[in-house]
């Protein structure tokens, strides 16, 4: 590696139990998970709501009252049946009792329920509604144009082209997290996990779109499958999803010298072929589709220039 620096630790995780000094070391056995607190106070605010008493949810979940004190005080490591057996007399989801991020607002289950069972184009309208009610007119979108898709169909070669037609900056949102973390994506996921990954993904995005007033962006294949990340590019962006089929986005890779995704790896299609069907209905989301398949890259970049200059009135 040449002139990298090591990346600095990511930014701790919310809530981090206190470091201990030497007096109260005596009390490291009654320190808790962070994460069990904060679900045992939410099955406890869940019981108040639906007006019972612990004796009342341990009968009606068939768990002991002791198991449910346990685990409204923070204490053990519930099972999945137990969880399951909860939610099911609270009549909810597992979901919805694991839920760590609503903070207790009533509005949060009013919202669930009423898109619950709704039709996927329904859903596509709500968050439509959503997006314009909380980010406003999406004009300004037209000035940033994203290329979303798997590695292999085309992003980097093709995006490059395009910019150089609109003369607009090229960005690779790679690039940019292995500027501001010091070192590849690939160390990043090797020295801090897919979590700290994540995090520099979401703050390269932002300073991006903050940083160039437009631009040709690049995305990772997997950008999508954060939804706080993938919600900032839809509202700030204008979409095009770059598909190809699975045999050739495992080609052009291979032919570009990568050969990870064979490296020990006799399932390499059938992963990717799970990939790509699990992220299909996220790259769906986006403004305009193209074809890869098959075509000559002149070709692609006469169908796609043609595509975005005329969505952005060019």
């Amino acid at each position: 590696m040449t002139n990298k620096t090591k990346a600095p630790a990511p930014p701790p995780e919310p809530d981090a139990p206190a470091s201990l000094d030497a007096g109260n070391l005596a009390d490291v056995a009654e320190i808790r998970d962070p994460y069990f607190l904060r679900l045992g106070d939410r099955v406890r605010r869940l019981r108040a709501r639906a007006g019972l008493t612990r004796k009342e949810l341990a009968r009606d979940a068939d768990v002991s009252e002791r198991h449910l004190a346990n685990l409204e005080s923070g204490n053990g490591n519930p099972s999945l049946q137990i969880l399951r057996q909860i939610a099911e007399a609270f009549h909810c989801s597992i979901a919805e009792l694991l839920d760590d991020t609503t903070g207790g607002n009533a509005d949060w289950p009013l919202i669930r329920d009423y898109l619950v069972g709704r039709s996927a184009d329904e859903l596509a309208r709500a968050r439509r509604v959503l997006m314009e009610l909380f980010e406003g007119s999406s004009d300004r979108r037209h000035s940033h144009i994203a290329l979303v898709g798997l590695r292999g169909a085309g992003k980097s070669t093709l995006g490059r082209l395009i910019a150089e037609d609109l003369q607009y900056p090229f960005v690779e949102i790679g690039r940019e997290i292995e500027r501001i973390a010091g070192c590849t994506p690939t160390e990043i996921h090797a020295l801090y996990g897919a979590t700290a990954y994540r995090r520099y993904e979401k703050q390269a995005l932002e300073e991006v779109i903050r940083r160039y007033p437009n631009a040709i962006i690049a995305t990772p294949g997997g950008l999508v499958s954060e939804p706080s990340t993938f919600n900032i590019l839809l509202q700030s962006c204008l979409t095009v999803w770059l598909r190809a089929t699975p045999q050739e986005h495992m080609s052009r890779v291979i032919d570009q010298g990568d050969m990870r995704p064979m490296a020990g790896n006799r399932q390499a299609m059938d992963d990717l072929e799970l990939i790509l069907a699990e992220r299909t209905p996220f790259y769906a989301k986006a403004d305009f589709s193209f074809d890869t398949s098959g075509r000559p890259i002149d070709a692609c970049v006469q169908g796609l220039r043609a595509l975005i200059r005329d969505a952005i009135g060019r």
